[in-house]
């Protein structure tokens, strides 16, 4: 890593992997295997591989790092198992029976189902809030970390600063409706059975290879229109990210302990766009009557526990710039972050 960027993937994943003496210092604090449900998707694999260096960083030589999913991508597969993250194929949906999943005292829950939603919204509801019941249940006895989304939140205007974890959800669409759903059932299971639980509500999570600046980068070098209609984004490096979630553990708690996770910057779409023109050397075409509102949260508490990330935005601004000069490789999942009816 360089402060232009990356040379190659492996060169991100590397950054991504790379724990900071906080993750080291919480990790410390605890104990027992880790299992992370949903490992092979876009966060997963560099928050496994995060996971075991982080705890061997932490004298945690001896607990094992399970990295379930059905590893549809066997390269992924080969690099967790590289670096030394058991690698458990299973597929979460199709098995009706969870007793075959490793035992362990922390677990990580990550799986979820967005796009198509609005068109099959009864997939989305079973991946999103059938699912983690059957999880709960399972991991009764461990403390579960579990990925959520900035989308339960109304949307609100800039000035307000987004949504603190005290705004009440209201949750716009089938997709952000069945996440909520997700946060009801585990915090019935904490509720219920005192299992230990944190909900972390993320927007967004920057990677390069995709991510609201990808998203918006490729289409200002595509020549492509920007719209302003969602004039304000938050975004957060993904190392940061991976490291929130997994310190999240020491906090979680049968009272359900939630934090938002994202950048301390709130963005504006328009000079977002307007940096990538001038690092890409394009002409910006803007588009659209901008919205008083917009999905935007307030991570005030997360930093105040985790600090502050250590990428700001216009660093990873550069560095996206650089990335799609480059060529560098995307994963073609676009965010579809300036979607304002819920319809993923």
């Amino acid at each position: 890593m360089t402060q232009q960027g990356f040379g190659s993937e492996s060169e991100l994943e590397e950054a991504l992997a790379t724990p900071g003496a906080g993750l080291v210092e919480d990790l410390v604090k605890g104990g027992g295997d880790l299992v992370i449900l949903g490992a092979g998707g876009k966060m997963g694999p560099t928050l496994a591989m995060l996971a075991r260096r982080g705890m061997d960083a932490a004298g945690r030589q001896a607990d094992a790092v399970y990295a379930v999913s059905r590893f549809g991508d066997a390269a992924v597969r080969e690099r967790l198992k590289a670096a030394n993250v058991t690698v458990v194929p299973f597929d979460l949906i199709e098995n009706d029976d969870f007793s075959s999943l490793p035992d362990a005292a922390n677990v990580v829950f990550m799986v979820g189902a967005k796009f198509g939603a609005a068109t099959n919204a009864s997939w989305a509801w079973e991946v999103n809030a059938a699912l983690p019941d059957r999880v709960a249940r399972r991991y009764r006895d461990s403390t579960i970390a579990v990925l959520s989304t900035g989308n339960v939140y109304p949307f609100l205007p800039a000035s307000s600063g987004g949504a603190s974890e005290d705004v009440p959800p209201a949750p716009i669409g089938e997709y952000a409706q069945s996440c909520l759903g997700r946060e009801r059932v585990f915090e019935f299971g904490a509720q219920e059975r005192g299992t230990k639980v944190s909900l972390i509500r993320l927007n967004y999570a920057v990677d390069l290879r995709y991510g609201v600046l990808a998203d918006i980068g490729r289409s200002v070098q595509d020549g492509e229109p920007v719209s302003l209609a969602t004039s304000n984004v938050n975004v957060v490096w993904q190392g940061y990210a991976n490291e929130v979630v997994l310190r999240s553990l020491v906090h979680a708690s049968s009272e359900v302990f939630t934090v938002n996770l994202t950048g301390p910057e709130l963005l504006s779409v328009e000079s977002i766009a307007r940096r990538f023109g001038t690092l890409l050397d394009r002409e910006v075409t803007l588009v659209g009557e901008p919205k008083p509102t917009a999905l935007l949260s307030d991570a005030g508490r997360c930093m105040a526990l985790f600090g502050y990330p250590s990428v700001p935005a216009e660093t990873l601004i550069q560095w996206q710039a650089a990335w799609l000069r480059d060529g560098l490789p995307l994963i073609s999942k676009p965010t579809k972050w300036a979607v304002r009816d819920g319809k993923f």
